[in-house]
């Protein structure tokens, strides 16, 4: 039988294409955009059976609840828009992410340790947003947010040209607001095998209750199996085993690899039966993982990007005996780098990521006549980044050679946010939080005449990262180049002025 709702088009916008899945709150169908020139996305209807004042309401708040943390965090699914159809039933549009659910992706196998400490650290990021908390309307503070159903087939894992595997969190359906005039106490809501105890008993919720669940799923991603068994798949058998039974510990379910006893411990205080004795808060956890994935996961990410890390190769000099010169530091590689033949030999600035064995440099090159390259090399740095969504997703780097004597040199480039190029450097700079600064002089430009490094503060790091994400959802209604003039005219009368003085002062000082 054909479903009705195939080629229905949602505020003479969104064209259904395909129905993708159906769970209890509704139906999920991939949609075409045809506003945006065919960009998919996923469109969720509340289901027909649920169309009360009361469901409606929860689903406008799974919608806003989804809408803020998606701008908030990378891993939580991104909702775009939010509509009723012509026969009044409620939807809203999400980012369509083509990947597996957990659940299909640990059902064959288990996790190799290296790759459970980078999902696991994705999922806690996101589940710490949800539970640092959203404002609402009436509210001086961010109400938390606890999710109620954290589970395998609610985590999707995409491919991302950037990141390389990424985690995000999906169906805040049953999410609850911690607000302070709010009973929580009601019927059970939740999946069974992987509720807390106090969930079980309809007690009132906090972040704690995700713990738990998280705990089990821990525990699952590395051995393929549950902690706890059941007598019967009942409300009454899970009860039982989620209030008396001991969790199983991991090395005695499989012998398929050896998990760090640290890692064991963790996973077996999310699962302690009192939620006084579980981590306090996702934050704890993270902080646990640290050590963990600093040992196993960066060599298993670095293995990750190797393949497009090689696809990339530096322009480099050969000595004289035609044997490519070995690099010894990444300046050393900078040093290696000539003047690209399709750029100008021109005062000029570019943004470039320059692949090396380790890693890829963020890098920018500078052409400057000699003399100006020997004024810069003395003084000091700055750097700053600004952004604009509209008409265009496009970002300023600015960065500024100031010399007391000779004053500042402003070098700005532009990051278009919607090309790959763009978003590629956005997040490596936020990922990184340095960049190299490559001179090159006019009278001699097959050769780098300086390197020297930039670094850029935290707070600016998470922002870069941040406008990368939002930029791939976020409509363009204009031109590149109308947001490149917003971006110059702020440099122009706001940027410059402020930073200026700031570096005047701080040389007088």
């Amino acid at each position: 039988m054909s479903d009705p709702n195939l080629g229905l088009k949602l505020a003479n916008r969104y064209e259904l294409v395909e129905l993708l899945g159906q769970g209890a709150m509704g139906r999920v169908y991939l949609a075409e955009d045809t506003l945006l020139g065919g960009v998919m996305v996923a469109v969720k209807f509340l289901a027909q059976t649920l169309l009360n004042k009361k469901m409606r309401d929860r689903f406008v708040q799974e919608a806003t609840t989804c809408a803020q943390l998606g701008q908030k965090s990378i891993h939580v699914v991104r909702v775009t828009d939010y509509g009723v159809s012509e026969d009044e039933v409620p939807f809203y549009v999400m980012e369509y992410l083509q990947g597996d659910n957990l659940s299909k992706i640990i059902n064959p196998k288990p996790l190799p340790v290296p790759r459970f400490l980078g999902l696991c650290r994705q999922i806690c990021l996101g589940l710490q947003s949800a539970h640092d908390g959203i404002r609402v309307k009436g509210y001086d503070k961010p109400v938390s947010i606890i999710h109620r159903d954290i589970k395998p087939s609610n985590i999707l894992i995409t491919q991302d040209p950037t990141l390389g595997e990424l985690a995000k969190i999906l169906d805040f359906g049953i999410a609850k607001l911690l607000q302070a005039d709010i009973d929580q106490t009601s019927s059970f809501m939740g999946t069974l095998a992987y509720a807390s105890p106090e969930q079980m008993e309809g007690r009132e919720l906090d972040n704690r209750s995700d713990i738990y669940s998280m705990g089990i799923m821990m525990f699952q991603m590395l051995t393929s199996r549950i902690p706890l068994t059941a007598e019967s798949h009942t409300f009454g058998g899970w009860y039982k085993a989620h209030h008396s039974q001991p969790p199983k510990a991991i090395h005695e379910v499989t012998s398929v690899q050896k998990v760090p006893k640290l890692l064991e411990d963790l996973i077996m205080a999310c699962l302690a039966k009192d939620p006084k004795d579980r981590p306090q808060t996702v934050g704890d956890i993270i902080k646990a993982l640290e050590p963990l994935d600093q040992r196993f996961g960066t060599g298993f990410r670095i293995g990750q990007r190797i393949g497009a890390t090689l696809s990339r190769v530096p322009v480099v000099k050969k000595n004289a005996d035609s044997t490519l010169t070995e690099p010894q530091t990444e300046d050393d590689i900078c040093r290696l780098t000539s003047w690209p033949k399709n750029k100008p030999i021109a005062e000029i600035v570019f943004p470039y990521p320059l692949p090396t064995s380790k890693r890829t440099l963020a890098t920018l090159w500078v052409m400057l006549p000699q003399v100006e390259v020997d004024k810069r090399l003395l003084g000091s740095r700055y750097n700053n980044f600004i952004c604009t969504m509209s008409p265009h997703p496009m970002a300023l780097w600015l960065t500024v050679l100031y010399n007391a004597q000779h004053g500042p040199r402003w070098l700005p480039c532009y990051l278009d946010l919607k090309t790959k190029a763009g978003q590629e450097m956005g997040f490596l700079l936020g990922q990184v939080g340095q960049y190299k600064i490559l001179f090159f002089a006019k009278e001699n430009p097959q050769r780098c005449a300086h390197v020297v490094s930039a670094n850029i503060a935290n707070p600016q790091r998470k922002l870069l990262q941040e406008w990368v994400m939002a930029a791939r959802s976020h409509p363009s209604v204009g031109n590149a180049a109308d947001s490149k003039d917003v971006l110059k005219r702020e440099l122009t009368t706001s940027l410059k002025p402020k930073i200026l003085k700031q570096l005047e002062a701080l040389h007088e000082n």
